[in-house]
């Protein structure tokens, strides 16, 4: 019994990639116009033009053992395009240097600074446009600050730190904010960090926080009179809505004076380039122009597992005559900006080492970083490829033209194969990719979200499967007409239309980017591929097609996932230690207490889950045409709680599996991909850990449930196009014309789904998930409300319910534009006000009569 699971473990340990960091291709804009260069400069974005202004340097750049004085600049310079040449614009109100500069929508904020003989308390908003350069006053800082270090967050800035005048012997614990949205607006204090005050720190802005890192303290020195400084090697992450501070890991050593802000990279990490480790500070009246430099080494903090990795190096090319002449050689700098342009980081001049500046102007752009993806993994995949369209056409071979086949499989799908169907359906991209990627990012709150599946299933078997399989229908939206009217009939599957479109763009992007992620493949060639394909057999086939597809993908799916776990606990010392970590670190935590409405507190994960379900089970029609495969009610019942039991161990697996992620990136840090996603994190995962092979399976398993998902999507809103709208437009159709239709209605949708998969992709939202349950809400509510009236309020009339969706649409329209609630109770929210308002209209509407 043993054997295999030690054959597995070989295989993981020979082929589990080596770490290799992930890399910045440098390269280098137009020199400053000054062949000094300056330190402690302001820089920012304006207009699509970097600006760089004001600054200190020594004219004759020995440093302060050199025959020449400290001089302060007042210079504004731009730089229209990258391949352009710099230009003076301006100037500031007086020589400055050493504040703080961030780029808004706006303008670049300059923020206090000092000029050597006082430090200022000035904030000005500076625009460029046309040539030339304004600026607008704002709110004075509370203190006049240098050498502080700040970042914007969600239309704040902050402002950290720093030292108030020349002379001071103390740097500040000061932690300011400022509302960019509000003209008038006055900086706020707030509660600092739990750590010493200093000054030259690395501020960031990431996953809704600001970050602080490093820094120096400066205290005086009762023995020496003189002043002390400390070189800090600590980090702190400020959360606004909480308005708490957290102590997070230290930095491998520090990194002073680093560019600030660090660069934020991908969706979870913060780049730090380089900085003073203090070091050669003992050193510097003694190595003078013999100082090497400042590191180059960058490190990536990542804000999910709360680790430090290396994430490569500043790009340094020093020339022999780097001592007499260090202009001409290439360093790490220090005190400088780190600004964003064109999507690649900058770091305009600096200082390189003590008291020494450059005008070079070092940029480099992100490399994406994707796992191997070999011939066996190829081979794999397009066998497995091939047994999916054997599966197909064989049951395409046997399917009779008729709409009957098309869409019911002329019922005579077993119950197991039904259920299976169900549960695959649902299990797809959004299962096999986002819910790990949650609970990696997360914990197991959203957990509660699947076991709901299991609560929803009695009240479907026991109240909705009788009347739908009673009314001998096609379309579950044929019930809205037998019990209300046409109007209703036809709005209910409009609805559906528009949500299952929604969804069909979501279930082609997920898998796109798998591809992606694992190839290198271009994610828009991915997304066009897998409809083509997926369009083609779709057309071809029918429900009975999709549903032994699923039956297969079932299989395959959770045994692959299972596998990526084992393979992730043997990495870091197995099931029990993988655990016992993750439960330390509280990524196994349940249930979040409180009576809040827009958080995911238990109660609004258990209602607003529950209220959710309820509407995919009840009236999705791309489940309930799976009830009305079986040939009898019993087995469309077998059927529900099939795919109901198979939740739960499938939940847990998955989730899990995310836990498992967390673990080993905790672990691995140097692993991660810096400018990746949160949604790749498992895919990525595959495709740079697994086994050669394996690794081919999972991936075409992925695929084909997913190809499976959309297909029987493609078919359950053809029937509904097909049987609601088409059969009433043309009441004398034949069955050949309404099964002509509903294949070129499929090619459409695979079109439709094209269009929204690429608006995903330039979305680049955090959490692809959250926007599935977002869209579930906004259009599943207000839809299982029409079928909630129509079962168990007898007294709604047709215009009742016409009104009250209508209202419950836009009440749920304004919810939701205005955040009032978490997107949970979205669907609870739609069928409520579906009800009540139906209801009450309904009274009046028979009051009228």
């Amino acid at each position: 019994m043993r054997t295999p699971w030690l054959f597995l473990t070989f295989l993981f340990l020979t082929t589990m990639s080596l770490a290799q960091p992930n890399s910045l291709n440098w390269s280098q804009l137009p020199a400053l116009p000054d062949p000094i260069g300056f330190a402690g400069s302001y820089a920012g974005v304006s207009n699509g033009a970097l600006l760089v202004a004001g600054g200190a340097n020594f004219p004759d750049n020995v440093g302060p053992w050199g025959t020449t004085k400290k001089t302060w600049y007042d210079d504004i310079y731009a730089l229209d395009k990258p391949d352009g040449q710099w230009k003076k614009v301006g100037k500031l109100p007086r020589p400055m240097g050493y504040g703080v500069s961030l780029t808004t929508p706006e303008g670049i904020l300059f923020i206090g600074g000092a000029d050597g003989e006082r430090h200022y308390d000035d904030v000005f908003l500076l625009n460029y446009a046309n040539g030339t350069v304004t600026k607008k006053l704002l709110s004075s800082l509370p203190t006049p600050l240098a050498n502080a270090s700040g970042a914007v967050l969600n239309g704040f800035a902050y402002v950290a730190g720093g030292i108030e005048t020349p002379t001071d012997t103390t740097a500040e614990k000061l932690f300011f904010r400022l509302d960019l949205s509000k003209p008038n607006a006055q900086w706020q204090r707030l509660e600092s960090w739990p750590g010493p005050g200093r000054m030259l720190a690395v501020a960031g802005a990431q996953d809704g926080k600001f970050f602080l890192f490093s820094g120096t303290e400066v205290a005086h020195d009762p023995k020496t009179g003189g002043i002390r400084r400390t070189y800090l090697a600590d980090a702190y992450s400020y959360n606004p809505i909480k308005n708490t501070w957290s102590k997070l890991a230290d930095l491998p050593y520090p990194a002073v004076a680093a560019p600030s802000p660090a660069f934020a990279a991908g969706q979870a990490h913060l780049l730090v380039m380089g900085g003073d480790d203090g070091s050669k500070a003992a050193d510097n009246l003694i190595l003078k122009e013999n100082h090497p430099g400042f590191r180059n080494e960058i490190l990536a903090y990542h804000t999910l597992t709360n680790t430090w990795a290396n994430a490569g190096q500043v790009s340094v090319d020093k020339k022999p005559d780097a001592v007499a002449n260090p202009s001409a050689s290439t360093w790490a700098p220090v005190t400088t900006p780190l600004v964003v342009w064109n999507g690649q980081l900058v770091l305009p001049g600096g200082e390189v080492r003590p008291g020494v500046r450059t005008n070079r102007i070092l940029t480099a752009e992100t490399t994406q970083r994707s796992g191997t993806f070999g011939g066996l993994d190829w081979g794999v995949v397009g066998l497995y490829f091939l047994f999916v369209v054997g599966i197909s056409t064989y049951v395409a071979s046997k399917m009779k033209a008729s709409t009957d086949d098309f869409f019911l499989g002329g019922r005579n799908i077993p119950w197991w194969a039904a259920g299976l169907s169900i549960f695959g359906s649902k299990l797809s991209a959004l299962t096999f990719i986002a819910i790990p990627a949650k609970s990696y990012a997360t914990d197991w709150t959203y957990i509660l979200a699947n076991v709901c599946i299991v609560l929803v299933a009695p009240v479907v078997v026991y109240f909705f499967l009788p009347y739908y399989r009673k009314s001998n229908i096609t379309s579950v939206y044929e019930f809205l007409e037998r019990r209300f009217d046409i109007r209703v009939k036809l709005l209910g599957s409009l609805t559906f239309v528009l949500f299952q479109i929604g969804r069909l763009g979501i279930v082609i992007y997920l898998p796109a980017l798998v591809l992606s992620t694992v190839t290198g493949i271009n994610l828009l060639l991915c997304i066009g591929l897998i409809s083509l394909i997926t369009t083609a057999y779709t057309i071809s086939g029918g429900i009975e097609a999709v549903v032994w597809t699923e039956v297969m993908q079932v299989v395959v799916l959770l045994g692959g996932a299972f596998f990526s776990l084992y393979f992730m606990a043997r990495s870091v010392g197995g099931f029990g230690p993988m655990i016992a970590e993750a439960n330390e670190a509280g990524k196994f935590n349940l249930v979040n207490p409180g009576f809040a409405i827009t958080e995911p507190v238990l109660w609004v994960v258990l209602v607003g889950n529950f209220l959710s379900q309820l509407t995919t089970y009840s009236s999705d029609q791309v489940v309930v045409q799976r009830y009305l495969t079986t040939a009898t009610e019993a087995e469309a019942r077998q059927s529900i709680w099939t795919n109901a039991l198979l939740a739960i161990p499938a939940t847990l697996i998955f989730f899990m599996a995310g836990t498992a992620l967390w673990v080993f990136f905790s672990h691995n840090p140097g692993q991660l991909n810096v400018t990746g996603r949160t949604d790749d994190i498992f895919p990525y995962y595959i495709s740079t850990q697994l086994p050669v092979g394996l690794r081919g399976l999972v991936i075409a398993g992925l695929f084909a449930a997913t190809m499976s998902t959309i297909s029987s999507g493609m078919n359950s809103i053809a029937t509904v196009l097909t049987t609601d709208f088409y059969q009433f437009a043309r009441p004398r159709a034949t069955d050949p014309q309404r099964f002509r239709f509903a294949r070129f209605s499929t090619l459409g949708l695979g079109l439709a789904g094209v269009v929204i998969a690429v608006w995903l992709v330039y979305l680049q939202n955090n959490s692809i998930w959250d926007q599935y349950l977002k869209l579930t809400g906004m259009f599943g509510g207000c839809l299982a409300g029409m079928f909630i009236a129509g079962i168990f309020f007898r007294k709604i009339t047709s215009g009742g319910l016409l009104i009250g969706f209508l209202l419950s649409a836009v009440l749920l329209y304004f919810v939701q534009a205005n955040s009032w609630v978490h997107f949970f109770l979205y669907p609870g929210i739609g069928i409520v006000g579906c009800v009540v308002f139906g209801l009450l209209f309904s009274s009046l509407d028979r009051n009228t009569d």
